[in-house]
């Protein structure tokens, strides 16, 4: 059982570094051909919200304790972000062309990648 768990964790933190690896080139490549920090939320949003809805599975992990770290700190990490993102961001078209956008799209690709 331990086995599976291992390969299981193993497969979806491969996952989700890919996903996020291409979230940052996709965000990066915008920026470079833009010469602008507009158009990310056009270029890796739906990617963005796609990882962000898989990563409720970190609070899964720790409510069934295949990992040590608990439910309430990637709950609140995980509430705090999908809220950000999908009740904000993806709601208000303005916003999407913000450079706060940019920055927080980089800065958790950047940590999720590293």
């Amino acid at each position: 059982m331990a086995k599976l768990q291992t390969l299981y964790l193993f497969s979806y933190n491969f996952l989700q570094f890919l996903g996020w690896t291409l979230a940052l080139f996709r965000i990066l490549s915008n920026f470079i051909s833009t010469n602008s920090v507009t158009g990310v939320y056009a270029s890796a949003g739906e990617l963005i919200c796609l990882l962000q809805c898989c990563a409720f599975l970190e609070v899964i992990h720790g409510a069934i304790g295949i990992v040590p770290t608990g439910v309430v700190l990637p709950l609140m990490q995980w509430s705090g972000r999908t809220h950000f993102l999908l009740a904000i961001v993806r709601q208000i078209v303005e916003l999407q062309e913000s450079p706060s956008v940019f920055i927080t799209f980089s800065a958790w690709s950047l940590s999720e990648v590293s």
